[in-house]
């Protein structure tokens, strides 16, 4: 025992010298108490940062597995992408198939599921979406109330925190539909949550995730009464006749029929000086402009807002008519930065793109300078009409590669492989990271899903140093022409085909193959049949949006195409009668997220494909720069390849930064000063999630979610902590 009690003080006094030396070297000190993560992302300033140090640099290598959670209701698609939230010893969470649970966080023992499944409405509609769902918003009274506040479908419902149950006094029997307010009917389009409402005194302002078609719903964001459910206000995303931003839309109309502009991944939150953060996505259709010309505010801005009273206090877009899905992926961080001897208050603000973008909080003045650098504006899509300029950060310097060049072309591959994709990069177009998208094919990188994406960076307050994660992936965007209309005396194949072309082959490709994250559909017909088709068309299901406004004929038309159903595809097609509209019939759609990829299935540019990077703020210099994850075939070879990653880091008073989000399903810790790997641990399954790090009784814990299921991986139910064995 006294060697053990020995080894306890020195572990502690190692680590609490580790965290003086750092307050003296910076001199500054958090304002906040970081030692719980009662908040997605850990905080309302979104910095993934605990001050938690019992776990540190010179003990990390003792961690081990505490406790595994099994949630029972995975299956061959499924996804886990949540931050656990844990209060007063109690985890909060989301299964695969949103469950809402809550567990003793020392432990992992169940205290109550709630299975929005078991819902009446749900019944009897038989209409339920499974949409992502990346963690839950807490709310207290300082009384007795407890409440949990997530999205299931495309309803927000509101749980009481300790029995598990609806709050029947909130909306309607616990819960609102969030089609609801959203200035025209929205009833048949798909909205959902995938990131978490924050909470701002009594009320929950909550974003949404809308279609990326013609047909998306608008983006609004809204605030709810916590205990009523009653709207205390909205921002329109799309502003009205009226309000600022009107006039950066050419069509006077287009508030009318818009879709998109939405903070779906989430929201920061100034509390003090009571300024909301909304990272904004990009207007629809993702990569045809040509039917809402212009500018497009507040599509891709960053927006403050009063968070009281949902007033624009400043705004900043990041891409003007963006036509390459180059949406804000995460809530910007709350940061501090030295510059000229003085404290600025700012945000950090990272992309896809690999810029990061750094204001100031109140006055939304740039850190920095920001060039509006001329980019290339002749598209050959009739119709669009591209901005000659685009906002480019001076500093700090991008976190991923920007170009793909022939310099660049992976050539750890056979000979004939690395021809052909010389040979296919030729006829792509490149050397602009703005091109236009183009019926040849475009190059995006990094591609759609990366550099930074929705794990979000972590921001260590001691020390002024912002950690991102990158994926560093090329994908290719080519645009066809297509016809939206009926043609005379149609068979259900050629009107299903049709009805393909506009609203399917967008994710799915052109000849149902997959892509990227989508599912191949050719043979599906062996796994559903007409009825369980239907009802996922109809309903949606994760990343896949329901597609309501198909009528009964057009769903049937479909089926029979998808699911090759021979005797209904001779049948004629009677077309329902629609009303005719302009705004989502467009003449051009893409031939899904394709990546740029060898024969062999690796990515077409040189390793890392995976980055960790270490930037300090206070001078936009890069500290040091790690690669991300591993093929086991290349690392078997000696080659550290890097892979795609989702899910972001945590950084900790104890000298470590952890992070999962590979894709070959481990978690791992680095010295977060010089960026050494110092621990990793195999997971049942690729944790493509942020972790969450807590304390309970004097231990603190390590949490991840362990779903798998992106990246052609394998899924699973388990969320896994771990802890030192004391």
């Amino acid at each position: 025992m006294l060697k053990n009690d020995c080894l306890r003080l020195l572990r502690f006094f190692t680590g609490f010298a580790c965290t003086v030396l750092i307050f003296f070297s910076c001199n500054r000190k958090p304002t906040t108490n970081y030692s719980g993560w009662p908040v997605y992302g850990g905080n309302k300033e979104a910095n993934h940062y605990s001050s938690l140090n019992q776990i540190d640099t010179n003990n990390v290598t003792q961690l081990k597995v505490a406790w595994t959670y099994h949630t029972g209701d995975a299956d061959s698609m499924t996804q886990i992408q949540v931050n656990p939230i844990i209060i007063d010893s109690t985890l909060f969470a989301v299964s695969p198939k949103l469950k809402l649970f809550a567990l003793r966080a020392a432990t992992g023992k169940e205290k109550w599921v709630f299975d929005p499944m078991n819902d009446s409405t749900v019944k009897k509609e038989r209409n339920f979406g499974m949409n992502v769902c990346r963690g839950v918003t807490f709310y207290s009274d300082n009384k007795d109330s407890q409440r949990i506040f997530y999205s299931a479908n495309s309803q927000l419902y509101c749980i009481d925190g300790k029995a598990g149950i609806p709050v029947k006094s909130f909306g309607e029997n616990g819960k609102i539909d969030l089609h609801r307010d959203l200035g025209r009917d929205a009833s048949k389009l798909y909205v959902a949550m995938t990131s978490p409402g924050i909470i701002y005194k009594d009320m929950i302002i909550v974003g949404c995730r809308v279609s990326e078609e013609a047909d998306a719903a608008p983006g609004f964001i809204r605030a709810y009464d916590v205990h009523s459910g009653k709207l205390r206000w909205i921002f329109h995303t799309i502003p009205q006749p009226g309000e600022f931003g009107y006039d950066s839309w050419d069509d006077k109309d287009a508030w009318k029929h818009i879709g998109g502009a939405n903070a779906w991944s989430g929201f920061s939150l100034d509390e003090k000086n009571g300024i909301l953060f909304a990272p904004m996505g990009s207007a629809s259709y993702d990569f045809y402009g040509g039917r809402r010309t212009g500018n497009n505010l507040f599509a891709n801005c960053v927006l403050a807002l009063d968070a009281a009273t949902g007033k624009r206090i400043w705004h900043f877009q990041t891409v003007h008519h963006d036509v390459w899905d180059r949406d804000l992926p995460t809530a910007p961080v709350l940061v501090s930065i030295k510059k000229d001897g003085k404290t600025i208050d700012a945000i950090a603000q990272t992309t896809k793109s690999g810029f990061i973008f750094l204001f100031n909080r109140k006055t939304g003045e740039s850190v920095y300078p920001i060039n509006e650098v001329p980019v290339p504006d002749q598209s050959e899509l009739t119709g669009e009409k591209l901005s000659p300029t685009q906002p480019v950060p001076s500093f700090p310097k991008p976190f991923a590669r920007q170009l793909l060049a022939e310099k660049d072309l992976n050539d750890l591959v056979s000979d004939s492989s690395y021809a052909d994709i010389k040979n296919r990069l030729v006829h792509y177009h490149s050397g602009n990271m703005f091109n236009p998208p183009s019926k040849e094919g475009t190059v995006i990188f990094p591609g759609f899903d990366g550099g930074g994406e929705w794990g979000g960076p972590a921001y260590d307050p001691l020390t002024g140093i912002l950690y991102v994660n990158a994926s560093e992936m090329p994908w290719i965007l080519t645009m066809v022409d297509v016809k939206n209309k009926p043609q005379k005396a149609e068979t259900n194949l050629q009107a299903g085909t049709r009805i393909y072309n506009t609203s399917c082959m967008n994710c799915h490709g052109p000849q149902r193959e997959g892509s990227a994250n989508y599912p191949v559909l050719i043979g599906i017909n062996k796994k559903y049949n007409q009825q369980q088709f239907e009802q996922i068309v109809s309903s949606g299901r994760r990343m896949m949006p329901a597609f309501k406004q198909l009528d009964k004929e057009e769903i049937n038309a479909l089926a029979s195409f998808i699911l090759d159903n021979k005797k209904e595809q001779s049948r004629k097609f009677i077309a329902p009668q629609k009303v005719e509209d302009s705004w989502t019939d467009l003449p051009y759609s893409s031939t899904g997220y394709n990546k740029f990829l060898t024969k062999e299935g690796y990515p077409a540019v040189k390793p890392p494909w995976g980055t960790l990077n270490a930037i300090d703020l206070n001078t936009g210099n890069l500290l040091w720069k790690d690669t991300l994850g591993d093929y086991p075939e290349l690392k078997a070879k000696g080659i550290h390849s890097g892979t795609e990653n989702y899910g972001g880091p945590v950084v900790t008073a104890g000298g470590l930064l952890f992070i999962a989000a590979t894709s070959d399903a481990k978690i791992r810790a680095f010295n977060k000063r010089t960026g050494k790997l110092l621990w990793e641990a195999d997971l049942p399954a690729a944790g493509f999630a942020t972790p969450s790090v807590y304390e309970v009784k004097g231990k603190q814990y390590l949490v991840i979610a362990c779903g798998g299921g992106k990246l052609g991986k394998k899924t699973s139910d388990a969320y896994v902590a771990f802890a030192l064995n004391q």
